[in-house]
């Protein structure tokens, strides 16, 4: 079997570019970046291949990791997504390399797409090893709004635990206080994260949603006082923030 470089993984992807889609991705993701418009489908089917390839070795996952992160440095915006991709696993064994990683990526976001395939990877290694919360935490203090952002994206398993113990009732509390310290930050994608995790939490725990709502939604921005109660409304929820302007629901607000 040939070895898969670098060389080869960007010219599988440039094999699969789309130009006009390149446009117009470039345009809706506001990428400077290279963008080569390979559709997403493309994308996860060639991160599967080459984890299958590098499953076949011995050394396999520090060639995996190797990759990923040449990919990351290239700058292309499929690259980092088909890095991310590349670590996106459930079972790892001796996954620090990995974590490690990834980790070391999260001060580079700066773009949702590419940090919320990178979050998923981020997720799987929280969840293999909760005690990394702890790491993510110092995140929630960060100057880089991409980095507060992540700690709660990379933390959303918390969030749809349909029957958590006590243990995972506990991170989640303490994740919700992240949320809770957020709240009077105005940028829109924090915002949108706290909103993002209330939303998912109320498909399974809508009281401890509603609860939060009640104390800090009146602080929230409209839009994300209406996301957040989305499936909630459903049950007599007050959603009276459904006026929101236009410019509310924008990243540009």
């Amino acid at each position: 079997m040939s070895v898969l470089t670098v060389e080869l993984a960007l010219a599988a992807l440039e094999a699969a570019a789309e130009p006009a889609r390149a446009t117009q991705m470039a345009g809706y993701h506001k990428q400077k970046r290279r963008v080569l418009g390979v559709p997403n489908p493309v994308i996860n089917s060639l991160s599967q291949d080459w984890r299958k390839a590098f499953g076949a070795q011995d050394d396999g996952l520090t060639a995996r990791c190797a990759l990923a992160q040449e990919l990351w440095a290239s700058d292309v915006f499929e690259a980092r997504i088909a890095a991310a991709k590349l670590l996106t696993q459930a079972r790892i064994k001796e996954d620090a390399p990995v974590w490690d990683l990834l980790q070391s990526w999260v001060p580079d976001f700066d773009s949702w797409a590419i940090a919320d395939h990178a979050a998923s990877a981020i997720q799987k290694r929280l969840q293999a090893q909760p005690e990394r919360l702890d790491t993510v935490e110092g995140w929630t203090s960060s100057d880089h709004m991409w980095t507060r952002r992540a700690a709660l994206v990379s933390t959303l398993p918390w969030a749809k635990l349909p029957n958590p113990k006590p243990e995972e009732l506990a991170a989640r509390e303490r994740i919700l206080g992240w949320a809770a310290r957020y709240v009077p930050d105005r940028n829109w994608f924090i915002q949108k994260s706290i909103a993002w995790w209330l939303r998912d939490l109320s498909k399974h725990d809508a009281d401890r949603s509603r609860a939060f709502l009640a104390e800090y939604g009146a602080a929230m921005k409209p839009f994300a006082r209406k996301e957040a109660a989305k499936y909630l409304a459903s049950s007599g929820e007050d959603t009276a923030d459904a006026s929101a302007t236009e410019n509310e629901n924008s990243p540009t607000a």
